[in-house]
Order: C-alpha cells, then structure tokens, then sequence
C-alpha cells in the first residue's frame, strides 16, 4: 500500500477560545486534519496543532520523501521525514506537520491489519479511560455554574486553566480555587493549569511554590505549567518541594527533547501533544521514557476529535495512563466526529476497538468548518 497524496483541512469558524494572551478567534486555525491517501484508495485521518498554511508548506517539502512511500510502515517512515528534516529545524510546524501524519499511518496500519491502533502498539491494559473536562477558568460565579454543569452530565474529573490565574492576585487565584473545589465537591478530581507557556508569563519559582501550597489545601490533583517552558532548573526544584504534583510537557516536541527533563526528574506527569509531539509513534517512545523514569504519562489533548481518539489508543496501550484530556464546548471535538462520542454512567470513555483510529469523520461538519468539499478527497 502506498502514500499516493496527503491532503491538509483547516478547521475554522468554531475555534475555541485558547486563553492565550493574544486570544484566538473563532475563524482563526490552528487545527489541522490530515488525509494520507494511498494508491489503493483506503485514506488514514490525522490532525495537526498548526495553521493550516504552515503544514501545506510542509507537507510540500517533505513531499520529494513521502510520496510513493509504503503507507504500512509508520514508524519507519516518519524516522525518515524527522531525520531528513533535521535541517529545517527540529521542531516546530514540521514536527507537528509530521504528527498528522504519522497517526494518519498508524490508523491505515490498524485498517489494513483489521486491528485498533492500541492493539498494534503491543495490547490493550483497559477498553474504557476516564476524561478528564478541560475548560478556561472564569470569575467565581460563573465557573462554578460550568463546572456544577459539567459534574452533572457525568465528568468525574476536571481541570480548570489559564484565564486570570497567576495573571491577577493571590487572592484572585484562592478564589478560583474555592469556588472551584465547592462546586465540584470532595470526590471529583479536580486539576489546575497556571498556562506558563502563555507569552510573556511573569511568574517564577517562589510564586509557583507558594501556589502549590494553596492548591495542596484544596486538594488539587496535580499543578499545570506554572512555570516558563524552558525553566528546567526551576520545575525540577518545584516538583522536590511542592506538596502536589507538577505537570508540563505540551509544548516539546520530538522525544529528544523530552529526555533531559524525564532524565532530571522535572514532572510528576508528563504532557505530550500528539498532534504536535510528532505523532503516536513519538508518544509512545515518550511514554515508555516516563514510565522508565517513575512518570506518569497523562497527554495532552487541547485539539480535535482525531487527535482525541489517538489519544484514547495510547491510553490503552500503557498500564498507568489512567486518564485523558477532553477539551469541552469545541465542535472540532464534539461535532466532527461521526455519532460523537458519551460517556457511561461512570463518567468513562470507550476506547475504539474497530479497526485503525476506530473513527470516522462527520463529513458535513467538517465541510462546515473548513468550507472544503472533504467528501471528495476522502471518497475521490
């Protein structure tokens, strides 16, 4: 089976609100699918965290070394595109590029094969995983209101993030907290993400300490990048002395740059984006890495529906990877995928255990929301 072309979607008019400091609007994108099709007609769908302009231009570099290529090899075949790539950055839009897709490969692999993508990745430790509700903090009231909300259709976990959090006051921040916690009550897990890879993040060390020290009183489950992405000396010496948990890891990319802060000991759990990371291939090198080192391995999951299912596949494939991220009130999420997706009355997801991905694309919402007529290229 081989790569005949690789098609990118931009989706646009329902982007979500990212909390970043130069906020996105709604028609802006920097959500990408990927359509790998093959010369026997059979299409793998992957997504991309990058604007759709930058992967086209990437996919046309890197076209020379995809095309023709066996579209059954995902591992070796995004090796060949990361090392023949190494000289137009390691990292970056082509990295996230090469995400799409090396998990548009692994869910032909699994299509071809007639297996889930889990399977493929040496076996499946569960058949369901607990999401955890991903939101944007809000003043008091009105978060509470979403997150009572958010318990009552049966979200047993749930991380609140950015917004004014560390951007304010101490006092801004307890209350948050509070309100947080009181409206969720004691038995839901409840997660806090400062969004220090926010540009220009202002806070440090001393403030990230004393913040874990609050969170610890509300029994917060783990602290999100509080601290600058590059500040390795700072996270190792926060996740010595804080009472809870400290999480980061989204914005690296390639498992080389992982190493040296799975190596030091900077995170309690780590965050790879496979969408961004370099795709399941890499994520799952970065986990077993984590594993290696006493880590546990949680991805991040701010995208679209395709990268929620990879992601869904890789929490079956390791025994400790206990939870997922679901972005909620994101249509590139709840719409784009044909049927959805519901939780049981545990509050849990499914994983897929259909062939490849195990999902399939609502082909109207994604014409929709990328204005293109999708149907063509995956069907043509």
């Amino acid at each position: 089976m081989r790569i005949r072309d690789i098609r990118a979607v931009g989706l646009r008019g329902g982007t979500p609100e990212g909390g970043w400091s130069d906020e996105l609007q709604p028609d802006d994108c920097v959500h990408t699918l990927i359509l790998v099709r093959t010369e026997e007609g059979a299409v793998g769908l992957g997504s991309v965290f990058t604007n759709d302009d930058l992967v086209r231009a990437a996919l046309a570099v890197m076209e020379p070394l995809y095309s023709g290529e066996n579209a059954l090899e995902p591992e070796r075949v995004t090796e060949k595109l990361r090392q023949h790539m190494f000289w137009l950055g390691r990292g970056g839009s082509v990295t996230h590029t090469i995400s799409g897709i090396d998990i548009a490969l692994w869910d032909l692999l699994g299509k071809a094969t007639g297996q889930p993508v889990g399977r493929l990745l040496g076996g499946r430790y569960r058949e369901r995983v607990r999401p955890y509700a991903s939101l944007l903090m809000e003043a008091p009231g009105p978060l509470s209101t979403t997150l009572r909300r958010l318990v009552e259709e049966g979200f047993r976990a749930l991380k609140i993030g950015w917004g004014p959090f560390g951007r304010e006051s101490a006092v801004v921040d307890e209350s948050i907290v509070r309100a947080a916690r009181e409206a969720v009550g004691p038995d839901v897990q409840l997660m806090v993400d400062a969004g220090g890879s926010d540009a220009f993040w202002g806070q440090g060390y001393k403030w990230a300490l004393r913040t874990a020290q609050m969170l610890a009183e509300y029994r917060v489950d783990w602290f999100e990048e509080p601290l600058r992405p590059d500040a390795l000396e700072d996270y190792v010496r926060l996740r010595q002395t804080a009472l809870i948990p400290v999480a980061g890891g989204e914005v690296l990319t390639r498992r080389q740059s992982f190493r040296p802060w799975l190596q030091a000991g900077a995170f309690d759990v780590v965050q790879p984006d496979v969408t961004k990371v370099g795709g399941i291939t890499e994520s799952r090198r970065i986990g077993w890495m984590a594993n290696e080192n006493g880590i546990r391995y949680i991805p991040h999951g701010w995208n679209t529906a395709v990268g929620l299912a990879a992601d869904l596949h890789l929490a079956s494939a390791f025994a400790n990877t206990d939870l997922v991220e679901y972005l909620t009130g994101s249509p590139y999420v709840d719409e784009i995928a044909a049927g959805g997706w519901s939780r049981d009355e545990d509050g849990m997801l499914a994983i897929p255990d259909t062939p490849g991905l195990g999902m399939t694309l609502d082909l109207d919402a994604v014409a929709k929301y990328s204005g293109e007529d999708v149907r063509i290229l995956v069907e043509g």
